[in-house]
């Protein structure tokens, strides 16, 4: 699919935003690199390379930019949506000064305006035709999609086959979302490159799309025909225009109130316990990292969009421990709130982080430490809700918020409470004990000011987040620090 017939699929009333490249001397009126001007031999026919993809692709450049209208399929809504499309039959759609110009100019029109963006690369990387000039326009990128973000804008990306070099490097990595096509080629070396400077080729399919979903560095692996339902839901979230869902009242409410410290505990542990779908099949959200222990979304919250953070027991349940990486989403999603400018919400429902030699040597306890001090100085109004389990690191890290609400059955300690009795008595059968002793009970922890609010059931807590977000809270960074 070319980029003409790509922004078909995906928008309507499409206009273009581009200035027509100007005739020979090439590009000079947008002060790019004079192709004339190259002293190498081996590329002084560039002009003539230049007129003959232009003829064949029927563009005049490798980027193509404007704004169309994007539909919910479901509702019929429609979005204002500025795309940045590649063309890769245009010189294998590689950025030269040019088409790196017209990237920032789009960039900046949509900030003034306002727009969320779109950016769906197909490229090698840096016009090689063009050497160090064009190299730079990815810093030139860069700095247009860094303003974008600061203006709280969503910025998507949908890296397409293939997608490596400097594209991949810089805003084709820097999107809120970044989805992958299906078997696309995404790598920072593109196989020509990757064979000459390694000496051989990276084995099959270590840079597919499919692949780079499973180890997380993409968010989703999306068919073009999904494309203009996923954007669309997301930005219907994040206008805080999705149509809200009816909780029922009974719904998902705690299984019976705890009597004491241990017992809220070993309610924590039922194997049947809900995870984040409680929240999720109740709220209209936009997934971010659909997977892993640790997930983020974009969720709408009365008239608010929020962005949540949450751990998800039936995952680690499933042997699916808090690591490094589970961690660095959790740190991407504060990030998230405070670039969209949104509130962020946290859910905790942690037994603890890894216990592993990986999780030593990748540094574990540093990334739990950063990821606390982004949840500590995040400049966005945040709220915390202890649902279930809250031991050790991973649990602190969430937890110290603007607002922070627990259920009956929520606890928080610094470790499991066997491995502190072990600590304390040298006996892990003394953990009842212990965890009375500890204060970790969310309704200990509600007299002694610690948490705001104790909620009976998990409906109530949407009630109560949706009430402290309607007057507009400014950020405490001091009742954080405080607790």
């Amino acid at each position: 699919m070319n980029a003409r017939e790509l922004i078909a699929a995906l928008v309507e009333d499409w206009c273009s935003w581009d200035i027509p490249v100007a005739p020979q001397p090439v590009h000079a009126d947008l002060g790019a690199f004079d192709p004339e001007r190259l002293d190498s031999g081996a590329h002084s026919d560039y002009a003539e390379q230049l007129a003959r993809a232009a003829e064949r692709t029927g563009v005049d450049e490798s980027i193509l930019t404007g704004v169309g209208m994007v539909t919910a399929p479901d509702t019929g809504d429609r979005f204002p949506l500025v795309l940045i499309v590649s063309e890769f039959g245009f010189l294998g759609g590689s950025i030269g000064r040019v088409a790196g110009t017209r990237v920032v100019a789009a960039l900046q029109r949509a900030t003034a305006r306002g727009l969320p963006v779109l950016a769906l690369p197909a490229s090698g990387g840096t016009r090689m035709q063009e050497g160090t000039p064009a190299f730079l326009q990815m810093a030139a990128i860069t700095a247009a999609v860094n303003a974008h973000k600061a203006a709280g804008l969503p910025y998507l990306a949908y890296l397409r086959h293939p997608t490596t070099g400097g594209v991949l490097a810089s805003w084709g990595s820097l999107g809120h979302v970044v989805w992958g096509a299906p078997g696309a080629l995404i790598g920072f070396l593109g196989p020509k490159v990757a064979t000459t400077l390694r000496g051989e080729a990276f084995p099959p399919g270590v840079q597919q799309a499919e692949n780079l979903y499973r180890h997380g560095v993409l968010d989703g692996v999306v068919d073009v025909d999904d494309l203009p339902a996923r954007v669309a839901r997301l930005l219907a979230v994040w206008r805080a225009e999705a149509d809200p869902l009816e909780v029922p009242r009974s719904w998902a409410r705690t299984s019976g109130h705890p009597e004491n410290a241990w017992s809220a505990v070993q309610q924590s542990r039922k194997p049947d316990r809900p995870g984040l779908d409680w929240m999720l099949d109740a709220v209209p959200f936009a997934p971010i990292v659909d997977h892993g222990p640790v997930q983020v979304a974009l969720v709408q919250l009365g008239g608010h969009a929020v962005v949540m953070v949450g751990t998800d027991g039936p995952t680690q349940r499933a042997g699916e421990a808090i690591d490094v990486a589970a961690l660095r989403a959790a740190r991407r999603g504060i990030a998230l709130a405070a670039e969209l400018q949104l509130p962020l919400l946290t859910v905790i429902d942690t037994h603890g982080a890894q216990l592993s030699v990986r999780a030593e040597e990748e540094g574990l306890a540093a990334e739990i430490a950063h990821c606390l001090s982004d949840f500590l100085a995040a400049p966005v109004p945040t709220v915390s809700v202890l649902t279930g389990a809250g031991a050790g690191g991973a649990a602190l890290a969430l937890f110290p918020a603007d607002l922070v609400i627990a259920t009956s059955d929520g606890w928080l300690a610094p470790l499991p409470p066997e491995g502190s009795a072990a600590l304390v008595y040298g006996d892990p059968g003394r953990a009842p004990d212990l965890a009375q002793a500890q204060h970790i009970w969310a309704v200990d922890l509600h007299r002694a000011g610690l948490v705001d609010i104790l909620a009976t059931g998990r409906a109530q807590i949407l009630d109560y987040v949706v009430e402290y977000l309607d007057p507009g809270p400014r950020p405490r960074p001091e009742r954080r620090s405080n607790r």
